[in-house]
């Protein structure tokens, strides 16, 4: 029950710039809600290639190229 109720806290704490360790420079944050927009899959297009960004059914993200 404690671990439900913590990943349910994680989930709507509002977003923040994450701070990088060695550069010190802001990391932007996107919350998954709004990359996927109800779709349980994106595509990234990555210096010429596209990637694949998928959501499965225990809700976890899988990257392929």
């Amino acid at each position: 029950m404690a671990i439900t109720a913590q990943r349910n806290m994680q989930q709507t704490r509002p977003s923040a710039p994450r701070v990088h360790a060695v550069a010190d420079k802001p990391v932007e944050r996107i919350n998954s809600r709004d990359l996927f927009q109800q779709m349980r899959e994106v595509e990234i297009a990555h210096e010429g290639r596209i990637y694949r960004l998928r959501l499965t059914q225990l809700n976890k993200l899988i990257l392929t190229a």
